[in-house]
């Protein structure tokens, strides 16, 4: 996505393919977030299914409320800090009407458009700490998390102003460094501030339903399209090489997971294959509008393969990442990032060249110096966040209800009549429904 001005055109200046396009794109990247529900509530076990789908869904909510009341304007607004952050002009998104345009969409569609990346970004680093954190913690997070990290990074890349794009250089089409690096940074932070789930390494975590994971695999590469197509904002030829820059990497990346599976442990898996194929999306959604299709097959073959290998990191390194955020979404959004520099065509940027195309080292350093920044402001802060949400509040469950599990604990629910057998303490009425209590 280009830099943007929000003041308002004329209504002439409206594209009704374009608009009818990036409407569809909004939809689309919507669902993401009920596909990505799906996919971490089918990887988690199923004593906590509930809680990895709400915190999901009251992402939705929380992220739209913060983003209509300051985000968009401080992410998009015309910039009053160095390119650091935009200013206060669109509060409540004051003098954005109806007959607002954005180029050749109206306005308010493209900030929906925009609020739907903010929201899937925050529900992405709930994976990171499944199983653990406490619900209400969770709800005073997301809207703090998404003013203090994900506005300030969005501005940086997109805004106009913003000191990534106007003053380094960098690129990202459509959301390595705001979305995936900054996630997966994130979700590293709060791993190291919960701590490791009862359990890690010792207990078998595996996924409750794969047929769920693949399920919700399949909606978010669905959705995918009109998170990286749709970020041409335009019914137009960029946004088609996007596309199927998309469709390409998303196939790559599975077939490099698949293969080092194979060969480190004789078996690819279902759980394998649908994580490959987000890893492919993943490190193409910074470069889908950068390289061609032959860079995007290298891209997401060479993330399937190393996000293979970076989930186990975990393990040697002592940190809980419970669904992988950091393996794949922090490892897959480098990659991606990175390998702009590398693989990047004028035929796409309209300019700037990568190593293979005779464009020197210049734009990889531009990648590499965005990367570092990124993730360490997003780590940093997340971590001084959830710090703080921990000594005042309190961001871990108890080890009660750990150990019961968070559905009946904290929702009084259970996704299946048999959702707590086998997956702890026995129940007893304290940790029942009202409604239950009492019956046979």
């Amino acid at each position: 996505m280009e830099s943007v001005t929000l003041a308002a055109g004329k209504a002439s200046a409206l594209d009704t393919g374009d608009t009818a396009w990036l409407l569809a794109a909004t939809a689309l990247v919507l669902l993401m977030t009920p596909g990505l529900a799906l996919f971490y509530g089918g990887m988690v076990r199923t004593k906590s299914v509930l809680n990895m789908l709400m915190m999901s869904f009251v992402s939705i909510a929380l992220v739209t409320v913060v983003w209509l009341a300051a985000g968009y304007s401080l992410a998009f607004g015309d910039d009053v800090f160095g390119g650091l952050i935009g200013g206060l002009d669109h509060v409540g998104m004051r003098g954005l009407g109806p007959d607002s345009v954005q180029g050749t969409v109206p306005t308010l569609l493209f900030a929906t458009f925009q609020l739907t990346f903010a929201i899937i970004t925050a529900a992405l680093v709930s994976g990171a700490i499944a199983d653990r954190a406490k619900f209400g913690a969770w709800l005073v997070f997301v809207p703090v998390w998404a003013l203090l990290v994900y506005v300030p990074v969005t501005h940086w890349v997109w805004g106009p102003g913003g000191w990534i794009l106007d003053e380094l250089g960098a690129l990202d089409f459509a959301g390595g460094l705001p979305v995936e690096i900054t996630s997966g940074a994130s979700g590293l932070a709060l791993c190291l501030v919960l701590g490791p789930r009862l359990g890690f390494k010792r207990d078998a975590m595996r996924p409750h339903n794969l047929p769920m994971v693949v399920l919700g695999a399949g909606l978010l590469w669905f959705g995918w399209f009109g998170f990286n197509a749709g970020s041409a904002l335009g019914a137009n030829g960029m946004a088609a090489a996007v596309f199927l820059n998309t469709l390409a990497a998303g196939c790559t990346g599975l077939l490099g997971w698949l293969f080092v599976e194979q060969r480190r442990d004789g078996h690819p898996t279902t759980l394998g294959a649908a994580s490959g194929a987000v890893a492919g999306l993943v490190a193409i959604t910074p470069s889908c509008g950068s390289v061609s299709l032959l860079g995007a097959l290298v891209v997401g073959l060479a993330a399937g393969a190393v996000c293979s290998w970076a989930v186990s990191w975990k393990f040697k390194l002592n940190y809980d990442d419970s669904l992988d955020v950091v393996g794949v979404h922090l490892v897959g959004g480098v990659v991606g990032t990175v390998l702009i520099g590398v693989f990047a065509t004028a035929t796409m940027t309209g300019g700037a060249e990568g190593l293979l195309y005779g464009g020197g080292l210049a734009q990889l350093g531009k990648q590499l110096v965005a990367v570092a920044v990124v993730g360490a402001y997003a780590f940093g802060v997340t971590y001084g966040i959830g710090k703080l949400i921990d000594r005042t509040m309190g961001f871990r469950a108890s080890e009660e209800q750990e150990h019961t599990g968070l559905d009946l604990t904290v929702h009084a629910e259970t996704a299946y009549d048999h959702g707590v057998l086998g997956h702890g303490a026995p129940v007893t009425a304290s940790v029942l429904p009202t409604a239950q209590k009492g019956k046979p």
